[in-house]
């Protein structure tokens, strides 16, 4: 299936997919006879190669416009740089003091929605489209630095640097468990792990309804011990997504996928990142006792 929302669904980059048959072509000089580079499988299928699925991929040998993991890290690079560029530019140019405070939400929530709208146009896109993508870095920067520095103002100075710390520890956490096998992606785990997205985030949608329309914090998921508890969920929720993005991009480079497909992972492990962070920002926000 192709990617429908890096957030919800990942590609899966299997030896019987379109990327074999990008392969194919790359050996034979040209496209295939009746194949499609970009074919797509239903994850209900095959969401990952038969090897792949006991963890021992093969091994394809380098092949001229296939993925490779320096363009994931370049391309993450300039996705998150994008990112933490309009953050910065947000925080200092729109402050979230009483007389700018409802101007600067009502820009960190106009550009969140922007961004959304990006997100959607790139997930229901054939191929990845890196101005769309950086336009989505760029909007949600400028979400993220109104919120973080609200944050660091009317809740706790170190809260920022604490759900980045928090961040970058998932991160590296999950990366070493994933290179050390500790953490296998199968098609048991994708299921557990959309299943369990889709419930968090329906809950999470209902609890905004209830707080939009009832006052306070709607049914209590975001605040006090149930936010505290819907909090680590979301967390682990968006550490199992990192484990979704590294089988994603492992895949792309074991069975060629094509060099601009490493975008698609950019943005992927980019909306994976900005979930954790706001999952700490908003835990961190609890445990002030500011919910």
């Amino acid at each position: 299936m192709r990617s429908s929302n890096p957030v919800f669904s990942r590609r899966g980059f299997s030896r019987d997919n379109g990327y074999a048959n990008f392969n194919a072509q790359q050996q034979a000089g040209g496209p295939a006879a009746g194949t499609n580079p970009y074919a797509t499988n239903p994850y209900a299928t095959n969401p990952y190669a038969q090897d792949a699925m006991v963890g021992a991929p093969a091994q394809a040998p380098a092949r001229t416009g296939a993925m490779t993991i320096d363009d994931v890290v370049s391309r993450t690079a300039i996705t998150l740089g994008t990112v933490f560029v309009t953050a910065t530019l947000a925080w200092f140019l729109l402050p979230v003091d009483p007389a700018n405070l409802g101007t600067s939400y009502g820009i960190g929530i106009g550009a969140a929605l922007v961004a959304f709208v990006f997100a959607m146009i790139q997930s229901f896109k054939s191929k990845p489209s890196p101005a769309i993508i950086l336009l989505y870095a760029a909007f949600e920067g400028v979400f993220l630095g109104v919120i973080s520095s609200a944050v660091t103002t009317y809740v706790s100075a170190g809260a920022v640097p604490q759900a980045v710390l928090g961040t970058m520890s998932v991160f590296a956490g999950v990366l070493i468990a994933y290179k050390m096998r500790w953490i296998r992606v199968t098609r048991r785990f994708y299921g557990f792990v959309m299943a369990a997205a889709i419930g968090f985030v329906l809950l999470m949608a209902v609890n905004m309804l209830f707080a939009v329309f009832g006052g306070g914090d709607g049914l209590g998921f975001r605040s006090g011990g149930l936010g505290i508890v819907f909090g680590i969920i979301g967390i682990i929720l968006g550490a199992c997504f990192l484990a979704l993005d590294f089988k994603q991009v492992e895949d792309g480079i074991t069975y060629g996928a094509p060099r601009e497909e490493s975008w698609l992972a950019a943005f992927g492990l980019t909306m994976t990142l900005v979930w954790i962070y706001l999952e700490f920002l908003r835990l961190i926000q609890i445990l002030s006792g500011d919910d």
